[in-house]
């Protein structure tokens, strides 16, 4: 459909264009170029951790991250049902099983209570997500029940690139964390990912996961005559030189980037607030919000789907973020999993809208959603 209003746009400009040009014109190291290592020390000091490892995906490094730790068959690792699917299938591709804790419903991240609850002698990470630019409400708890059941603490915070909670940024608060490049994020090169971690030796670990299994030199593969060692089988899972000339590009925009999506969601909440039954995305004290995503809490599944297809009707582009993993035909089929199994998980999903949000977004544009809303509203 050709939407009168798109759900994202990316935000560039020539410095991203330049960015990626210089690379090739190099005509050289379009992959293991030093725009990776560069990206990958930025990271590390943008998030505050002692190492960063990039790779082609957010899925990916996720992937590699759950190996590095040795996560296989006969574990198990607590996720969320409300995320991407990417968070559980990287555990059903180590061969462990996915065990979906349920969600609180202000945040929408992972309720400690339901987690408490899910912990077996399996149990051997607990993976939670920061959903939609937003910390992860309960992460301090979260971290508390990680430490004593000795468990792995991994932050899946693809989405929250720059949001903190009490001073502390996302990313910082875990064993190691996960950040995605994709096209919707706060900042973009299209594809890509990276992990942070204070842990030399999962760093270690995910650069010999990252490329083949191959023990890397000074020079680097593409630049010695020297034959180089393989330790164990791994991924071509390399991020691209271009890929990572954009995103350091983007990141020199991060701010900006910021204060734009917020100043959007802001709008958003005043231009909503006459509607009491509408509930926007909010922060707690302390809170930090990127707004990756801004995604309205609506009374019912009737008044989501009626308000969805009248702002489909006025080319108004939304969508549901997210309906239940556990739910998905894979899920059910290979792990047994069916209605019931996370209720608050699946009555959220019934109720959410996600709005168009990307620092461009107009006034006007902002305006004609808007109305459209008050208009479809009136007729629920």
């Amino acid at each position: 459909m050709n939407w009168k209003i798109p759900l994202f746009k990316m935000y560039w400009d020539t410095s991203d264009i330049t960015a990626v040009s210089k690379v090739i014109r190099r005509g050289s190291y379009w992959t293991m170029g030093p725009e990776i290592t560069a990206l990958e020390q930025h990271t590390a000091r943008f998030i505050g951790r002692k190492y960063a490892v990039a790779f082609n995906s957010g899925t990916s490094a996720l992937h590699a991250l759950l190996l590095a730790y040795n996560i296989k068959a006969g574990d198990e690792v607590i996720v969320p049902s409300f995320t991407f699917i990417a968070t559980a299938n990287v555990v059903a591709l180590t061969g462990a099983t996915p065990v979906f804790a349920d969600i609180e419903p202000d945040s929408f991240a992972l309720d400690p209570t339901s987690v408490e609850e899910k912990i077996t002698k399996r149990t051997k990470a607990l993976l939670p997500i920061h959903y939609g630019g937003g910390p992860c409400r309960e992460i301090r708890t979260l971290r508390k029940i990680a430490a004593k059941h000795n468990l792995i603490f991994i932050e899946d915070a693809c989405e929250s690139l720059g949001a903190k909670t009490h001073q502390e940024k996302v990313g910082t608060m875990s064993d190691a964390s996960v950040f995605s490049f994709c096209q919707n994020k706060i900042i973009t090169s299209g594809e890509g990912g990276i992990v942070t971690t204070d842990s030399k030796p999962v760093a270690d670990r995910l650069r010999l996961l990252q490329s083949h299994g191959r023990v890397e030199n000074t020079e680097g593969y593409f630049s010695t005559t020297k034959e180089l060692d393989y330790i164990q089988a791994g991924y071509n899972y390399r991020m691209s030189s271009i890929t990572a000339a954009l995103a350091l590009s983007q990141f020199k925009k991060i701010q900006r980037i910021i204060t734009m999506r917020r100043e959007k969601a802001m709008y958003y909440h005043t231009a909503l607030a006459s509607i009491p039954s509408i509930i926007t995305p909010s922060e707690s004290a302390g809170e930090h919000h990127v707004y990756q995503l801004y995604t309205l809490l609506l009374p019912d599944k009737k008044t989501r789907d009626h308000l969805q297809a009248f702002l489909t009707s006025q080319g108004i582009m939304t969508k549901v973020y997210f309906e239940p993993i556990h739910l998905k035909t894979y899920y059910k089929k290979a792990f047994n999993y069916k209605k019931g199994d996370v209720p608050v998980t699946e009555e959220i999903a019934q109720r959410v809208l996600t709005l168009p949000l990307y620092p461009t977004l107009s006034q006007k544009e902002m305006d004609c959603i808007i109305s459209a809303i008050h208009r479809g509203w009136k007729e629920v």
